[in-house]
């Protein structure tokens, strides 16, 4: 695939995302985690549901630019379903990729391996992993909480 049909892609899954996120809302019954990036003014919070130790549903809302609200959408996604242990294996699968090492997990990450490209722009980096960091902070702390009782 040339590199020109590449970034349109890029471009394409990014808007489609961002123009119609997935799992955008609230998630009744859940507290959710508020996280914001002073930089640009993006702010997410999520809400996550566990079943025992697997994401039941998730959701965010919040506003963003498009990147950290696409991101937000992929990342929602991707997790329904994983454990806590592997989502954050995943998420730190993305910190890294975002900041351009190379894994070959990234296919696990779905739709959300189309930012990879956020590695050239390192000003984007906070809107792409924002809901991530939002993620991980839920998740470590439910492993936390359920290690204490």
């Amino acid at each position: 695939m040339a590199l020109f049909e590449l970034d349109n892609l890029y471009m394409a899954v990014v808007s489609d995302h961002s123009k119609a996120p997935r799992h955008y809302g609230t998630l009744s019954g859940v507290d959710g985690i508020t996280l914001s990036n002073p930089t640009c003014g993006d702010v997410v919070t999520l809400y996550v549901q566990f079943e025992g130790d697997k994401i039941s549903d998730i959701a965010f809302s919040g506003h963003g630019c498009a990147i950290s609200t696409a991101s937000a959408s992929m990342m929602t996604g991707v997790m329904i379903g994983k454990t806590k242990e592997e989502a954050l294996a995943l998420a730190d699968v993305f910190f890294e990729m975002v900041q351009g090492k190379k894994s070959d997990k990234e296919e696990q990450l779905g739709d959300a391996s189309f930012l990879s490209g956020v590695s050239k722009f390192p000003q984007r980096i906070k809107c792409a992993t924002l809901s991530w960091h939002a993620l991980k902070k839920v998740a470590t702390d439910s492993l936390t909480n359920k290690k204490n009782n």
